[in-house]
């Protein structure tokens, strides 16, 4: 799509936007990938960052993706699990199976499991970054911007507020967007971004031919879950296998009989630490309450 079309369908890109948004619920590339950006805490567990959010070159399609994925360590290996989820495409996928048979077993420890190996859930969207005080040479080049449910939820409520005197912005674009600040604090040993808001609604320059430049530097985020990009199930079952110290077949999960509960499979390591799980993730996000509501649902969405 070129910039003209784009400026002539971009109300419509909006409207697109928020109808996928009611069917939202709630692949990712190695971590040499530098089209990806991440915003960085500094030495004193704060960070900041302005970024503008793009609409993509594809009104048809979100300008953002949802990947899931799964990153742990066998207790028993030492091995660490760290792959892309084939549900981000729709398909089975052999942790979050496992998952379901150790949640579904109805032992606590087999529980605790399934929660240290859960899905985690990332966003991708193409961003403008405005200013980047801890690498501001990304400053001025557009970047996938990878980020969490928090400043999703933020995105969302931007687009569909709460109360009647908010007026709903498409914060993804060019014309009528804003920019987004990104304001991070360690709350309990994790990066919060309760703080983080959008600046007032306006053109991301006054310059026409420097939107189109911005507009044309776009990288196709959608390409990153093509089926291509995912390991097959055989291939993802044989790596799990691998990890969790088995010569074939899914690691067998104790079940509960009445009214002694047996010998359950040892609960894994709580270590965040490691040089492989390290060098592709942040530090794990603090579970809340609702974790278990969350896991409960998606193991019974397995079920059916």
């Amino acid at each position: 799509m070129s910039f003209s079309d784009y400026l002539q369908n971009r109300q419509q890109a909006f409207t697109n936007i928020t109808d996928s948004l009611k069917s939202e619920v709630n692949t990712q590339k190695t971590s040499d990938d530098d089209r990806i950006w991440k915003a960085k805490l500094n030495k004193d567990g704060t960070g900041y960052a302005v970024v503008r959010f793009l609409p993509g070159k594809d009104l048809n399609k979100t300008p953002w993706i949802r990947i899931y994925d799964h990153g742990f360590q066998s207790p028993e290996t030492g091995k660490w699990y760290i792959e892309k989820s084939l549900t981000t495409i729709g398909q089975q996928d052999p942790v979050s199976e496992y998952n379901s048979k150790l949640w579904n077993s109805g032992i606590e420890s087999n529980k605790e499991i399934a929660r240290k190996q859960k899905r985690r859930t990332s966003y991708y969207a193409n961003v403008l970054v405005l200013k980047d005080p801890e690498n501001p040479q990304n400053e001025g080049q557009v970047k996938i911007f990878r980020f969490g449910q928090k400043i999703f939820e933020k995105l969302m409520a931007a687009m569909q507020p709460e109360f009647a005197d908010e007026s709903p912005i498409n914060p993804f674009d060019i014309i009528e967007g804003a920019n987004f600040r990104i304001k991070m604090k360690t709350v309990s040993g994790y990066p919060n971004y309760d703080s983080s808001d959008f600046e007032q609604p306006s053109p991301l320059s006054d310059d026409e031919s420097k939107m189109e430049a911005i507009f044309n530097a776009q990288h196709d985020v959608h390409a990153m879950i093509d089926p291509s990009e995912f390991k097959s199930y055989d291939d993802l079952q044989n790596r799990l296998n691998e990890v969790l110290g088995l010569t074939g077949g899914a690691q067998p999960v104790a079940q509960a009989p009445a009214p002694a509960e047996p010998k359950s499979i040892p609960t894994a390591e709580t270590t965040s630490t490691g040089e492989e799980f390290g060098a592709v993730f942040d530090a794990p996000q603090k579970e809340s309450s609702s974790d278990d509501d969350d896991l409960e649902s998606y193991f019974k969405s397995l079920a059916n």
